[in-house]
This record gives C-alpha cells, structure tokens and sequence, in this order.
C-alpha cells in the first residue's frame, strides 16, 4: 500500500452498500467519523491507497459481506494562498471544528483570476484557528486548506460557515446537499414584490457565462451542462410605496445567483443595485440611492444546522449592514413624501 497516512481497517457488513467499492469507502469512513468526498476516495482507490482483502481493486467492484477493507487516506493538496492578516474577517462564532463570519460587502470568498490576494481564504490562513488543524493533529498541512463549502457572491453579505478539518468539511458539504442548511436573505429589490414560491430550472445563460438563468431547457443540447433544480421562497417584509419591497427569501436549494435571477426573471422585482441582473431604477431619487449602495442590497441574515461534532442545533442571525439600512432610510423617506 502506497506510504502516507496511518491505515484505516474496516470488515465489511451485511448492511454496509456493497455495489461499489467507492460508494463503501466513502460510507465506511463517514461511520467512523472520517467524512471524506467519494472523488478523494475515488483518487485514493487509483493511486492503490484501497485494498480489498490485501489486494488493489477498482472502484466500480462489488464488495462481498466480510471482506477486509484497508485506506490510506492521502494528504490533501494544500492550498496555493498565502496568509493576509490585512483581511479583517468579522467573526461571529468559532470552535474547535468551525467559524462563522459575517462577510463584508466586497469581500471575494477565494482566490481566482482577476483576485489573486486579499480575499476570504487569504485571511482566514492569518487566523490563529487555522495554523493547525485541533480536530485532527495529523494533518501539520490543514491551516492552509481553509474549508469554504459554499459562497456568498462579492457584492453580497453576510453570515457564513467554514469548516476547520476535513470531517467537519465533508458533514456540512452533506448537509447542503441534503437541504438540510436554514438560510434566509434580506434583499430590497426594486418593484412591487409578492409572496411567491419560484421552482425552476437553473442554469448558465446560452450566450452571456457571466449570467444564470432559469429559463432553460431540460435538455441543454449537446455539450451543455445539464440544468439543476432551484427553489427559493419570497416572503415580504415591508413595502415602500411602488418604488421598492423589502423580502425574506429562503433556499431550498443554493444555485449560484439564484436569488438574483428569480428576484429578477420570475418576480420582475431585481435586487437594488445588482449590476448584472438588473437595470438602473426609472426615478430618478431610487436610482440614486442604488448608485449609493453601489452592490446588490442582498444579505445573508441567517444561518443554522445541526452542528456536526455536537449534533445540537446552532444558528445565528445578522442585522442589515450599514450601507443597507441607510439605503433602507433613504426608500423609507421617499415613500413617506410620496404618499403625502
């Protein structure tokens, strides 16, 4: 077995899936509090880190009951960002196995083109948190692989979880999949909003890759990506005259821009502000205020799920930044004049 990691040794069981070795692996380690993606186990499985009664198999192999499973969990591949203490990162909560930050408005999640520096992941390498991983000593390289499992766009805040180990990564990946993450935005959108529950289809749009869409076909054509399923529910908070609404919208699913784009394609109510799923306001007073704001008035108030080392409920709920209650003042204002 290729040298790494201390092995894992698992005798496989009659209820244990036994369909394929990769599926087993993943379920194997999942049980013994070493959640890991099936696409590492799929990676181990090639590079010979799984054996099956002493021998390499693929990863498509049926696995009988009572079989001897050994892994050797390979090091992850850390991470090419380098720590920046000069990211202020307002952090809301922080254990052992996790943190909570309540991102800025402006603050890119990770490094890519066009933001090689100063983002999310390069000051969460300067916390103290993530100079060495507590929940697993073994891993010396796990401060700088800061676990993002999901992503809140640069122009929108808010509360937003990072894992500190890998079992902690993996369980909350899990729970995103499942729909199991409460999250609920505040948006002030432009329009008349209405209570509405938007189930679509989402996916890039056929001629702008910048943009999302869900007016897209089921069958996207050849060398298109399949579209994926979103589901978002709009509740209204507060009106302000004609000129914009205040709304809740809760995710089922977390699509990217799925907000903006069923604010914008099914409510026609686009979020203040957003500068590629919207249009400048017609009065002229809102699209002031808008150019003010100067991002998407779009915020990630709340936050909960089952803590995955406790296995107790947690959330956390976060007021309207400042640039977003002042733009709330200003609408509030101008409603007020305008039903004299």
């Amino acid at each position: 077995m290729a040298a790494g990691a201390e092995a894992l040794h698992f005798r496989v069981d009659d209820g244990d899936p036994h369909d394929r070795l990769d599926k087993l692996v993943v379920h194997l380690l999942e049980r013994a509090g070493r959640a890991t993606s099936r696409a590492a186990v799929q990676r181990w499985i090639a590079a010979g880190r799984v054996l099956v009664d002493g021998e390499p198999a693929r990863a498509s192999v049926a696995v009988r009951s009572g079989a001897l499973v050994d892994v050797r969990p390979e090091e992850p591949s850390p991470s090419a960002a380098t720590a920046d203490p000069g990211v202020a990162i307002p952090v809301v909560y922080e254990d052992e196995h996790l943190l909570v930050i309540d991102k800025p408005a402006g603050l890119v999640v990770h490094p890519a083109r066009g933001h090689a520096s100063g983002t999310l992941v390069n000051g969460l390498l300067a916390l103290p948190g993530f100079a060495l991983a507590p929940a697993d000593p073994r891993d010396p390289m796990g401060h700088v692989r800061p676990g993002i499992v999901h992503r809140l766009d640069r122009g929108t805040s808010g509360l937003l979880v990072v894992a500190k180990d890998e079992p902690t990564r993996e369980a909350l990946k899990a729970r995103f999949a499942r729909h199991e993450i409460e999250r609920e935005y505040a948006a002030i959108v432009a329009g008349e909003a209405r209570d509405a529950t938007y189930d679509t289809l989402h996916g890039r749009h056929p001629t702008d890759r910048l943009r999302f869409t869900s007016w897209v076909r089921s069958d996207p054509g050849a060398g298109g990506a399949a579209p994926r399923r979103a589901v978002t529910h709009v509740r209204v908070l507060e009106r302000l005259g004609d000129a914009a609404t205040v709304v809740a919208c809760s995710l089922e699913t977390g699509r990217t821009h799925q907000i903006r784009v069923h604010l914008a394609e099914r409510g026609r109510t686009p979020v203040l502000g957003d500068p590629l799923y919207g249009k400048p306001p017609k009065k002229p007073a809102v699209r002031a205020i808008a150019e003010e704001l100067g991002r998407q008035a779009l915020h990630a108030r709340v936050l909960g799920f089952i803590h995955p080392a406790t296995q107790r409920p947690v959330r956390w709920e976060s007021a309207l930044p400042a640039d977003m209650r002042s733009a709330l003042d200003q609408l509030r204002r101008l409603a007020t004049r305008s039903s004299i």
